[in-house]
């Protein structure tokens, strides 16, 4: 399952939307640096056609699905706490129950902005 977490307004060349911020379940993984195991999840962000009080009002819902990797361009990214400039050539996108996992460029761009943005 993923949860609604939060809601966005948006701006972009075609004019402004509201985003949805989806959260997926709980992982466990291993610090390559420490060894020591963290709790963390997947995130991402996906259009919607909801205003943005309507949209909040759908924080906390759960929806079917996961959020996925998908591979896409190089872009750089900034870790907020330490300023640190990675290259990633990955973001994440929901994917809907029996769904195949997305691999279009326009959803790979799409993803991008997103994690640019957040």
């Amino acid at each position: 399952m993923v949860r609604i977490i939060n809601v966005h307004q948006r701006e972009n060349e075609k004019g402004s939307y509201v985003s949805l911020e989806l959260q997926g379940d709980i992982v466990m993984l291993q610090s390559q640096n420490t060894g020591r195991f963290y709790a963390t999840a997947k995130r991402c962000f996906m259009y919607s056609t909801f205003n943005f009080e309507s949209a909040k009002s759908l924080i906390g819902q759960q929806i079917p699905g996961t959020i996925a990797r998908v591979e896409c361009e190089a872009y750089d990214y900034i870790v907020p706490e330490s300023g640190e400039v990675l290259k990633l050539t990955h973001s994440y996108a929901y994917v809907p129950e029996g769904a195949n996992v997305p691999v279009s460029s326009e959803m790979n761009a799409q993803a991008k902005n997103a994690a640019a943005l957040a």
